[in-house]
This record gives C-alpha cells, structure tokens and sequence, in this order.
C-alpha cells in the first residue's frame, strides 16, 4: 500500500478482557474494589508521612513519592477500563491511546530509577551510618527524585516522538486493556524496525543500569550486616531491606518478562496477566509492602486515628 493511499486511524479499539455480561460485572466489581484501595493506600501513606513528624526521614520521603507514582500509575490504566466496561465502549482516540501509552512508560521507568535511589538510600543508612545524614541531606533527597522524574520524561520521549510519526492505516483493534507499545506497534502498516532498536535499546538500559545499582547495593548491604555482631542488629537490617527487595523483584520481573523478551515468543493472554501485575496489582500492594507493616507508620496510624488515646482512657 503506498503512503499516498493510506488512511490514518484515528482512534483504536481496546480489546480489554473478553467475556461474558456476568464475567464482565465481575471484573468491573473487582477492579473498582482494588482501584478505591489503591487509592486510598497510598493516599494514607502520602498523608500520614507527610503529617508524622515521625516519619519525616530520608527512607519515607523516597516512600511518599512511590506512593505518588504508583497512584498516578493505576489512574492512567484503571479508570479507563472501568469506564469501557460500564460503557461497553472499548474505543480511545489516537491522540489519548499515545498519550495513555507515554504516561504509563514514564512513570514505569520513573519508578525504576527510583527504586535504584531508595537502594541508594539504603546502603547508605546500613554501610555509610556516619556520613549518611551528610551524603542524604534532604535538598540531595530532593534533586534525586527530581532527576528520576525527569530522566523517565526524557528517557520514554524518543520512542513516543517516533510512534507519533508511524502511519496507522488498520486494523485498529489492539489486543490488550490499555495502549502497550507492542500491541500497537504491530497494528502500524509502515516500517516499524528503527522504534523496535530504539526501544529495545532504551528499556534494556534503563533496566540494566538501574538494576545493577541496586544489586551492587545490595551487596554491600548484605556482606556489611554478615559482619554485624548481634543477631538483633541483622534482623532489623534484613526486616528494612525485606520490603524494597521484594518491590524490585516483582517490578524488575514483570519488566524484564514483558520487554526484553523476543516478541514472536510472547503470548497476548500471558502479558496481560503480568501487566496486570505491573500496574494493577504492585500499586495496590505498595502500602502493605513497604509502610503499613512498619511499625512507626502503624504508630502513626494508630495516633491519627485516636485509637491510642481511646485505649489510654479505657485503661483509666
């Protein structure tokens, strides 16, 4: 088909998770159930760190703003397929399919970089005790997420500018439930070998360079704890750490599943089981994962709620 025939697309059918009218309630039911949770999670943790002079710390301000990101996360893919299924209009513009496409990819790679920081951090307070209040002073603590958001900005702007320019001239039926790169890369009728390149070539560094940081910190990490003399001293430094390790092994592992793969191997029906996992499930268990089983946030949620002074006057 020449260029001069092609009839740009401008808008895209979401194919989402076919199924029965009573499969789909189901869905819906369980996706606003998990999306509110989400919601309000995160929001606990934002507010309540940011509140608890307690927990105003190098550790929970790089947590407040996980917490931000994962909610802005889930609000670019959740919200949308609610509405389709409520609607049963699975259709999006072209310009909000890229628009939804470039969001999602921003803060995923955001939040690798930050993951990468909160590593950082960590080696620091564990290896660094001495210099750490020096070397992660808060106006450090600020420019370091401020580089990670930007650096997730410039990082994904390539890719987005070039998939912008592909034509797009049908089908424009895309077998997933939001707008991944793949699936949509694959609907384009014109020459798509140089975004492939380019993104392959940028998400592999993202992952590696950012992986590699936090697994050179956590080595240290843990040959520093070994040397620990008390097994009450390795315990709490393990219980710290448990939490972030267990963040970067299903967000590295979903990414690395998904987009380093070779395409012709993957599977439609399995990617959107681990996208699901990527960017539904991991925001919705942030707030347990990392924060709500500290014991300084459940103080502090304890003491905002008044539970404590209840429990004082009771015992009175």
């Amino acid at each position: 088909m020449y260029p001069e025939n092609w009839t740009r697309v401008t808008e895209f059918v979401l194919m989402g998770f076919p199924g029965s009218w009573t499969l789909q309630l189901m869905l819906f039911l369980g996706l606003l159930v998990t999306y509110m949770v989400t919601i309000l999670g995160n929001l606990l943790i934002i507010v309540l760190s940011w509140l608890d002079h307690r927990l105003h710390t190098q550790m929970y301000f790089f947590l407040r703003n996980l917490s931000l990101l994962e909610l802005v996360l889930v609000s670019v893919v959740v919200p949308k397929i609610l509405v389709s299924i409520f609607t049963r209009d699975y259709s999006i513009s072209f310009a909000g399919c890229i628009m939804q496409s470039y969001l999602y990819f921003l803060l995923g790679t955001t939040d690798f970089f930050l993951l990468a920081v909160m590593s950082l951090d960590r080696y620091l307070a564990i290896c660094r005790p001495l210099h750490y209040e020096t070397l992660m002073n808060r106006p450090i603590c600020v420019r370091l997420v401020i580089a990670s958001w930007i650096a997730g900005f410039l990082w994904v702007l390539c890719p987005t500018i070039l998939m912008v320019n592909l034509p797009f001239c049908g089908p424009n039926v895309i077998d997933h439930f939001f707008c991944d790169s793949w699936p949509l890369i694959q609907l384009s009728c014109g020459d798509t070998q140089l975004l492939e390149f380019v993104a392959f070539i940028l998400s592999t560094a993202v992952l590696l360079s950012s992986l590699t940081l936090t697994s050179v910190s956590y080595a240290c990490i843990l040959a520093t704890v070994l040397r620990t003399p008390t097994a009450t001293e390795r315990r709490k430094a393990f219980s710290t750490c448990a939490s972030h390790l267990t963040m970067v092994v299903i967000v590295y592992g979903s990414s690395i599943f998904l987009y380093i793969r070779t395409s012709e191997a993957q599977s439609m029906l399995l990617n959107k089981g681990v996208s699901v996992l990527g960017c539904i499930i991991t925001p919705l268990l942030n707030p347990f994962i990392f924060s709500l089983r500290n014991d300084k946030v459940k103080q502090a949620l304890m003491d905002a709620l008044g539970w404590h002074r209840n429990m004082d006057a009771r015992k009175l």
